[in-house]
């Protein structure tokens, strides 16, 4: 638990992937690490999908002409475990800090808006995927079930992770926070939509800091003119890829530790004291004294989902061969339920 000395310096990053190489912006990712890890930084937050990158392309330009940079996207986005979780897992473990990324993760045919957390050992102690992707996102990602809705122990407290609009979902902020998190990592996309994009963030990230009594460490990316105009030549159309940036470092009790970073590349540091977890949760504990359970509460189903369930699984009982019986499938009553019970009944062994 928060102990009144413990202090922990982070680091949000603010800068623009590669758009032309995967293998480019991992290596900005490796390079903001150990910058970061050089002002002393013990927690690395990245943008949303960083690697490669946001499908800015999608936001755009309409589906029937999206196909060639999404089946881009598919070649560039990332496996885990793979190459670029190993090499985040080697970078972290060298500089010894915890790192959340962002990244289009590719399952089979699918991809998928993943956040990842590397431990400063270099464990990959979470993976999750956004629950519900925004709008025009819906064509680019499948999306995440409740597994991912996790708090987990690292080296610098209790972590837990939301990317861009699942903040606006209530009852999913109030998942982590009933787990007690003590540092919050947001991940937005950055250079789009314009100011109000970027103003209603910095609400959304400070409201969450004081609910939560926790502290919320926010990144965003940025886009610079070349990569705008590499999207869309349209000059109208660029307007939609501008502004939005609001990288910011937020306390328990709703305070911007450092001024945020609305444009450009940089990487923003704040120290925070644990101590104040303690000082804002006396005054107001969401999910403790200030919570009525017994009027409200929170009901997740945290199973991962599959798409196939066994309907008889080898710990089916074994019937002697030459007995007759019949066998009856109570069928899983959601497509979340992993396997199906199963019944059997000996025909000639009715009771009267």
């Amino acid at each position: 638990m928060t102990t009144a000395n413990r202090k922990v310096r982070a680091a949000a990053v603010q800068i623009a992937p590669d758009m032309e190489s995967a293998d480019g912006t991992l290596a900005k990712v490796c390079e903001a690490i150990a910058n970061a890890a050089r002002q002393g930084a013990e927690l690395v937050v990245f943008p949303e999908t960083f690697v490669p990158y946001y499908p800015y392309f999608s936001f755009v330009r309409p589906p029937f002409a999206a196909g060639p940079e999404h089946l881009l996207l598919y070649e560039r986005a990332v496996v885990v475990p793979g190459p670029v979780t190993d090499a985040v897992s080697a970078a972290a473990r060298s500089h010894g800090v915890v790192v959340v990324l962002g990244v289009n993760e590719r399952d089979h045919g699918s991809l998928y808006n993943t956040q990842l957390v590397f431990d400063a050992n270099g464990e990959l102690v979470l993976k999750r995927r956004k629950i519900t992707p925004t709008y025009h996102e819906r064509m680019i990602w499948g999306q995440g079930d409740g597994s991912g809705l996790k708090v987990v122990d690292t080296a610098v407290g209790r972590l837990g992770a939301l990317a861009c609009w699942e903040h606006y979902n209530p009852l999913a902020r109030y998942a982590l926070m009933a787990q007690h998190e003590e540092i919050h990592c947001a991940q937005f996309p950055g250079s789009m939509v314009g100011q109000i994009f970027a103003d209603q963030m910095e609400v959304t990230i400070r409201h969450h800091a004081l609910e939560s009594g926790c502290f919320v460490v926010n990144a965003t990316g940025w886009l610079t003119d070349e990569q705008i105009l590499s999207i869309t030549p349209d000059p109208k159309i660029q307007k939609a890829l501008r502004g939005g940036c609001c990288t910011a470092i937020v306390s328990p009790e709703g305070n911007l530790l450092a001024e945020p970073l609305r444009s450009g590349e940089g990487i923003l540091i704040a120290d925070l004291d644990m101590a104040l977890v303690t000082k804002r949760k006396r005054m107001m504990d969401s999910v403790g004294h200030y919570a009525r359970p017994e009027l409200l509460s929170l009901m997740i189903d945290d199973r991962p989902t599959s798409p196939m369930s066994t309907l008889f699984p080898q710990s089916a009982p074994v019937v002697p061969a030459g007995v007759p019986m019949t066998t009856v499938a109570t069928f899983p009553s959601s497509a979340n339920e992993s396997s199906a019970s199963v019944r059997s009944v000996h025909a000639n062994a009715i009771e009267a």
